[in-house]
């Protein structure tokens, strides 16, 4: 029986037949099923990309207050952090905002545009800029179960993504792994919520502006983000159970 290990209540359920349950049941029923289920505390994290609405407004609509944590690198376009005031007050959001405690300049002067430093760089930059960011604020809110919105149609490396797993010993839940584009659209269109406004400029994938590009910009969709050298940044990684 697959559980997770930081925080494992007595009735906490296998994964396996969680996952085999919620194949057929709706993502808000995931989301209800997994605050009753799954410890608290419950949080969700979102990058605010181009299709952050429908997570936002899914789990809020069922879970008013929840914590949503915001990586801040420093480096966001500045439409990111419009959208982000844009969203949070239109949906009453609890924002935590999480950053690494050195400020973007110090960290260039120290070790230069890590971006531009090939994939080790980029690693560097991702894990003291995201990854150490996040699993401080996971740990600060005391969260045992957390909520994201990866798809599996998003990238290859998300194509085997379970509705719920472990990620540094947590419950991490995906209750729109199976949704299409078209599941997406058609969500934001019935509640009149707004895509990320660069959207319409071509960017699909949305990150830092320093590694992230336009559709019009790449040859092939694998180099929207991180110049192509990786797919992730760190902060979805392989779950707890298949590392070797």
């Amino acid at each position: 029986m697959r559980r997770c290990s930081l925080k494992v209540i007595d009735d906490a359920p296998d994964l396996d037949r969680l996952n085999s349950v919620w194949r057929d049941v709706s993502a808000t029923a995931r989301i209800e099923d997994a605050l009753d289920r799954l410890p608290g505390e419950h949080v969700l994290s979102s990058s605010f990309g181009a299709q952050a609405a429908v997570m936002l407004h899914l789990v809020t609509q069922v879970a008013p207050g929840i914590p949503v944590i915001f990586i801040d690198s420093g480096y966001h376009f500045p439409e990111t952090y419009q959208f982000v005031d844009q969203l949070s007050a239109r949906l009453k959001l609890n924002l935590q905002v999480a950053r690494s405690p050195v400020s973007p300049a110090w960290q260039e002067a120290r070790h230069g545009q890590r971006w531009d430093q090939g994939r080790t760089g980029i690693e560097a930059y991702n894990q003291q800029n995201k990854v150490l960011p996040m699993q401080t604020a996971l740990a600060d809110l005391d969260a045992a179960t957390w909520f994201s919105g990866l798809r599996r149609q998003q990238a290859s490396t998300r194509k085997d993504i379970d509705f719920v797993q472990c990620q540094w010993q947590r419950y991490k839940v995906h209750p729109i792994a199976d949704w299409t584009d078209r599941d997406v659209h058609h969500y934001l269109s019935q509640y009149t919520l707004p895509y990320h406004p660069l959207r319409e400029k071509g960017y699909l994938s949305i990150g830092d502006w320093h590694t992230t590009q336009s559709i019009h910009d790449v040859d092939d969709v694998s180099e929207l983000r991180f110049r192509g050298l990786l797919r992730e940044c760190g902060l979805h990684s392989v779950p707890d159970d298949k590392l070797s």
